[in-house]
């Protein structure tokens, strides 16, 4: 899962307050011994040689690929690129040569029509999963791309939250994370039963046997504490199926990845570790680098505002009164540190890219390379490439650009092996 951007979930509290996450995120599977493996701090650099092989969304492209809003990009086994645009609700499968092989989905109500179309996947079969919000369901269609069957979503109707998800390998079902949503959906019985926020990140397996999916929790990783008290009941409402939104800038997210054979890797706080976990045992292996939080100073606090505030004022129409947003800004509340990892992936052989801040907060750093056995076969140096939005077959990657004036385009290169 690629971080999400620069101010967004990043969790207060300080080292002490990292450490104690990290010794709980041990303690969530009893009955056997977490293996802690401590890598080496010194840096071995790679060679960082990617082959471009098209690009999408450029001005000068097709009609089809002038994207709205792209969601989501995940790859086939067979090197098709599957993308996500919310806008104009449509699938786009896209060979590996960079044309158009075909478009699902359209808006609409009918078979294979979306709606509120957030999130998508890619299955070992090739066959793809569609999330749609607003008819509280999946797609599903073949490796050719004709509609089979849409499978309900489970749960309480009134809240529909999507969340991060990718493809369980082997198996038909998916693993995502309700609390990193996408897309929610709320109706008016939202607000009459208790309110209950989230405590935790719920990694939940969903499983397409039946008409109607058949979910449970898998995991939970770690949420950091969210003072709800001070607000009204309809706002703690609305803000608790995305909890991550109204955390203290730079405070950690949950970068997570599924590896080949099931298991997950994830990074959930201010410290540098990667935590194994197997679905229904928890965390087996932890590995760590000698990469610390460090402390959030006022030249960076500054610096983020200014940098939203210029954001503001380039996207501002004539006229506009951005007093009150202007406002927003300015009362930010910041995390206490700024955390050693902005993101994490899994690559389909099984490698854990982890990206590091950089010396500037602001900027990316190197980009690990780890294995889940507890192996550093090196670092990518910062600058050299970001952390993919999508990892493919045979070194396929795909990452996602978006221009000052808010133009997307997406990259996919490959890895050329040596």
């Amino acid at each position: 899962m690629p971080r999400t951007g620069r101010g967004k979930s990043r969790q207060p509290g300080g080292r002490i307050g990292s450490w104690v996450a990290f010794t709980v995120a041990l303690a969530t599977a009893p009955g056997h011994a977490q293996e802690v493996i401590e890598l080496t701090g010194e840096d071995r650099w790679l060679e960082a040689d990617f082959q471009e092989l098209y690009r999408l969304g450029t001005l000068g492209g097709e009609e089809w690929e002038q994207f709205g809003m792209l969601f989501d990009v995940d790859f086939a086994p067979g090197g098709d690129l599957y993308v996500l645009d919310m806008q104009t609700a449509r699938l786009f499968v896209v060979g590996t040569d960079g044309r158009l092989v075909a478009e699902l989905g359209g808006k609409g109500e009918g078979p294979g029509e979306f709606g509120y179309p957030v999130a998508t996947a890619v299955m070992t079969d090739g066959r793809v999963v569609v999330a749609d919000a607003s008819r509280r369901g999946y797609h599903v269609f073949d490796r050719d791309g004709e509609f089979r069957r849409m499978v309900r979503m489970s749960g309480d109707p009134s809240v529909t939250t999507v969340g991060f998800f990718r493809a369980l390998p082997g198996a038909d079902a998916i693993i995502g994370v309700p609390t990193l949503a996408k897309g929610v959906m709320l109706t008016a019985g939202a607000f009459s039963g208790p309110f209950e926020p989230p405590t935790a990140h719920a990694i939940v397996r969903t499983n397409f046997v039946g008409e109607e999916a058949e979910t449970d929790t898998i995991a939970q990783a770690w949420l950091p504490p969210i003072n709800y008290e001070d607000m009204s009941e309809s706002l703690r409402r609305n803000y608790a199926p995305i909890p991550t939104t109204i955390l203290p800038e730079f405070s950690p997210n949950l970068y997570m990845g599924i590896l080949p054979d099931g298991r997950l890797a994830l990074a959930d706080s201010s410290t540098y570790a990667v935590k194994i976990v197997e679905p229904g045992r928890g965390v087996t292996r932890v590995l760590t680098r000698p990469f610390y939080p460090e402390p959030m100073s006022g030249r960076v606090i500054r610096a983020e505002k200014n940098r939203r505030l210029r954001r503001l004022e380039d996207a501002a129409a004539p006229g506009d009164d951005l007093t009150r947003r202007r406002a927003s800004i300015e009362n930010l509340e910041f995390a206490e540190e700024i955390p050693a990892i902005g993101g994490l992936g899994t690559t389909w052989d099984g490698r854990i890219w982890v990206l590091r801040y950089g010396e500037d907060p602001f900027a990316d750093g190197p980009v690990d390379v780890l294995t889940a056995d507890g192996r550093y076969l090196g670092s990518y140096p910062a600058g050299a490439t970001g952390l993919p939005a999508a990892f493919g077959p045979d070194g396929l990657i795909a990452n996602v650009e978006t221009d000052a004036l808010g133009v997307q385009t997406v990259v996919v290169k490959r890895l050329v092996a040596r």
